[in-house]
């Protein structure tokens, strides 16, 4: 690297939700993390990180995966070690859906969430998804390499009206 200033390495992204009311069906919102090339930074991602997978090279990792929201702390846990990945990727982006399989619910359904991202010890962004009531996927956060390799953090949550799947191939547009 050829900067001094070390930019972000280890980041960890915490989601938390209140589980659903007695009697209704539960609501399960996952973490997503999608890698882009630097020459194809917004297109289709190289590839996904969610529940049921992992970063080819283990630099991306999802530690916890709640179904229900009823975990102690964090629900969803998302490692995303900046300073392992290859130089070719040039952003991440993170972004949270929820499973649609008892019926449409979105996040104005959703007792509160919250997505927490931390630096190491430092949490440097909390996000509410207050902005985003009618939607049923955002994306929550983006992480982008600069040309001297040090990587940096993109706020802002933008709401998408998509199934899961759909949501994980236009995440980054």
């Amino acid at each position: 690297m050829s900067s001094l200033n070390k930019g972000l390495e280890r980041i960890e992204v915490g989601l938390l939700w209140d589980p659903s009311p007695a009697g209704a069906a539960r609501h399960d919102l996952d973490l997503v993390a999608a890698t882009y090339t630097a020459d194809a930074p917004s297109v289709a991602p190289s590839y996904l990180v969610h529940f049921d997978s992992r970063a080819p090279d283990g630099t991306i990792t999802l530690t916890r995966d709640s179904r229900d929201g009823k975990g102690l702390g964090v629900d969803e846990r998302l490692v995303l070690e900046l300073d392992r990945l290859a130089d070719r990727y040039r952003r991440v982006v993170v972004g949270v859906a929820i499973q649609q399989n008892a019926g449409r619910l979105t996040f104005g359904d959703i007792a509160n969430p919250v997505l927490k991202i931390r630096n190491g010890r430092d949490e440097f962004a909390v996000v509410d998804f207050s902005g985003t009531g009618e939607a049923t996927a955002a994306r929550v956060a983006e992480f982008v390499r600069n040309s001297s390799g040090v990587w940096g953090f993109r706020p802002g949550v933008h709401g998408f009206d998509a199934d899961p799947a759909t949501f994980a191939r236009i995440m980054g547009t």
